[in-house]
């Protein structure tokens, strides 16, 4: 694919909520990206995505998939329908942006692993919060060894959510969003720590509550630790039982200099013996980011900051910090793409 003579276009699998930010990103980005197709069965929300801009509309994504002039998908499903969509989209040759999860289970992730390969596509998961410029500042410092040797990454993300029996649909059942609290929103801060501790997990151990949402099969706040192979530390809350607490940062980190923090927009970081620096960052879209950055990778033939591989290192740690949970103990995070 040429750099210089065409746009990246792209079909969109799935019109519910998320996917409006994601269309948005597309008209953020019209110098690489051309939003060309979306499935829905519902054809309204399909038509109010496609809006004015020309899309073709498809009820079923495997008729797009095999009729639609694009390059790529942008997979905006419920959690238990993305690895079906995923396998589908790199057997027909497409590149894939995949909202979060990845996939649910050990076997839809090596599944999914066997498929991008054989394929030969890029798989980018829509880790949306690695495109804040306060994230991207952290990494920078972090890599550049302005911390020294890193120890520790804290990692946050809570609200108060007012889901309730009638509005909460899909998610309330393990069965269709693979857990609770913790592989929806919980995945955020996840892959966040991940992104920012820069090694592989290789145990985790948990305590799951459920607070407040008591209709709901799974935990609606988790606590977790996670060790890295290069030494590192994590420790991550979340919870969609309240409000943080006045002063929570979104992340930070520490080191063998110093620390970082941020609240998600302000970075502030602080040297042993120095005077703290205070960096307020110009903001940017997420999603026209996030989207920005996979047409890229496409047209240029790069690595995305995330694939297949951290994606399934996310849902290793998630999984095990269940198993944690189920069996009281510090669990193994396992190897998923492994067939």
């Amino acid at each position: 694919m040429s750099t210089n003579d065409r746009t990246v276009r792209i079909g969109l699998i799935g019109a519910g909520g998320i996917a409006g930010a994601h269309v948005a990103g597309y008209a953020l980005n019209p110098e690489t990206v051309t939003f060309a197709a979306v499935a829905d069965p519902v054809r309204a929300s399909a038509e109010l995505r496609a809006g004015s801009t020309g899309a073709a509309i498809y009820a079923d994504y495997n008729d797009m998939l095999s009729q639609a002039d694009i390059d790529a998908v942008d997979i905006c499903l419920p959690h238990h329908l993305h690895k079906d969509a995923i396998v589908a989209a790199a057997r027909a040759g497409k590149h894939i942006l995949c909202e979060k999860p990845l996939c649910l289970t050990p076997e839809e992730a090596r599944e999914v692993a066997a498929a991008v390969a054989a394929a030969g596509v890029t798989l980018m998961c829509a880790h949306n919060q690695l495109f804040l410029p306060a994230v991207a500042k952290a990494k920078e410092l972090i890599e550049n060894g302005t911390l020294g040797r890193l120890y520790e990454v804290r990692t946050t993300d809570s609200f108060y959510n007012d889901f309730d029996p009638e509005n909460m649909g899909w998610r309330a059942h393990a069965k269709t969003s693979g857990g609770g609290e913790l592989i929806d929103t919980g995945y955020h801060p996840t892959y966040l720590m991940l992104h920012l501790a820069g090694g592989a997990p290789v145990e985790v151990t948990s305590m799951l509550a459920t607070h407040r949402l008591t209709f709901m099969e799974g935990e609606d706040s988790a606590n977790v630790l996670v060790r890295f192979d290069n030494g590192v530390i994590g420790t991550l809350v979340t919870s969609w039982a309240y409000e943080p607490a006045d002063g929570t940062e979104r992340f930070s980190a520490v080191g063998e200099l110093g620390s970082l923090t941020s609240d998600g927009t302000v970075l502030s970081y602080h040297l042993r013996g120095e005077e703290p620096v205070i960096l307020e960052l110009e903001p940017v879209d997420q999603f026209g980011a996030e989207i920005g950055h996979f047409a890229r990778s496409i047209l240029d033939g790069t690595r995305p900051l995330h694939t297949e591989k951290e994606g399934i290192e996310v849902l290793g740690i998630i999984l095990g910090a269940y198993e944690s949970a189920r069996s009281r103990s510090i669990a193994a995070v396992p190897s998923l793409d492994r067939v």
